[in-house]
């Protein structure tokens, strides 16, 4: 087990933002993880699970405690059904899936991150998530140091949520999806569908995706606002179009930028700190609920020592 110091998180990050992790370790087994946590606890540090890192914002100022990265990617997969270890790239997870003509993940083409992180929030996108394909997930129980086994039922999946997402304690360690049987030609090309959709639509600049979640349709007035009775069928309104409405698209502070592409991007197009990422997420917040009476909830993840 090797801890290292002093590490600059903005080289893990989608964003490309952010000071050094204090302490940082790469973990590719059960016993590293153990290690790892036992480490911290005796220290008593503050740890941090890092997966792709493209999910989230690293604070200017940096991590004083343990970051943990997940990259465990060893997998097997037995007729439908795919066992692997949670740092598995998305996009390896796709394409092993393609390989082995199984359907179910297409949506997730073109996502960065690992399967852990898709599993922690939920990850989704054209209808579908990951708890779709979900049967079994393992985790590391802080408390206890010991794995348990988490069936489908008790993952407690909802929109970009699951118990993990919850409950701090349980670290994702590996995951068991079960898909179905399709022509690879098929699988392909709704992947290369998917994939084209999102050259076209998302901006290429560093960020961490999409900022904030979408808005339960019910949330809003649709005799106040009639525009959104496009979304109705939907059943949420997405946060890009709040956003944009709200005149923001192409905003900036500092070298931060509200993508014109896409309004629930906000990029680091400049050098951009956290804190100018901060403020962009504040003002889209205000903005928004003071046009639409409605609260923007983030779907990124924050990485500060004290919050």
């Amino acid at each position: 087990m090797e801890i290292q110091e002093n590490i600059l998180l903005k080289n893990y990050t989608t964003f490309r933002i952010g000071a050094a992790a204090r302490y940082f370790i790469v973990v590719r087994n059960k016993s590293d993880l153990t290690k790892a946590i036992r480490w911290a606890k005796e220290k008593r540090l503050p740890f941090f699970i890092l997966g792709g890192g493209s999910n989230l914002l690293v604070a200017d100022k940096g991590f004083k405690g343990l970051v943990i990265k997940i990259q465990n990617t060893k997998y097997k997969i037995l007729n439908t059904k795919i066992i692997t270890g949670a740092g598995i790239p998305l996009a390896a997870l796709v394409a092993l899936s393609a390989k082995n003509s199984l359907t179910g993940l297409e949506w997730a083409s073109g996502i960065p991150g690992t399967a852990g992180g898709a599993i922690f929030g939920n990850a989704g996108a054209f209808g579908e998530s990951i708890a779709d394909s979900v049967s079994k997930v393992e985790a590391l129980d802080v408390k206890s140091l010991k794995f348990k086994i988490y069936d489908l039922r008790h993952c407690g999946f909802g929109y970009r949520q699951a118990i993990f997402k919850k409950n701090r304690n349980l670290i994702i360690f590996s995951i068991e999806l079960r898909l179905k049987k399709d022509g690879r030609e098929r699988i392909t090309a709704k992947i290369k569908e998917y994939l084209d959709y999102r050259k076209e639509r998302h901006p290429k600049e560093p960020s961490a995706g999409s900022v904030f979640k979408n808005i339960n349709f019910s949330e809003l007035s649709e005799k106040k606002f009639p525009e959104i009775s496009q979304f109705k069928e939907r059943g949420d309104i997405p946060a890009a179009y709040l956003v944009d409405k709200c005149g923001l698209k192409g905003k900036i502070i500092g070298g931060a930028k509200i993508s014109e592409q896409h309004p629930n991007f906000i990029l680091n197009f400049n050098n951009a700190k956290a804190k100018d990422v901060e403020k962009l997420i504040k003002l889209a917040k205000k903005k928004v609920k003071k046009k639409f009476g409605a609260k923007l909830k983030e779907e990124i993840e924050y990485l500060y020592s004290k919050r």
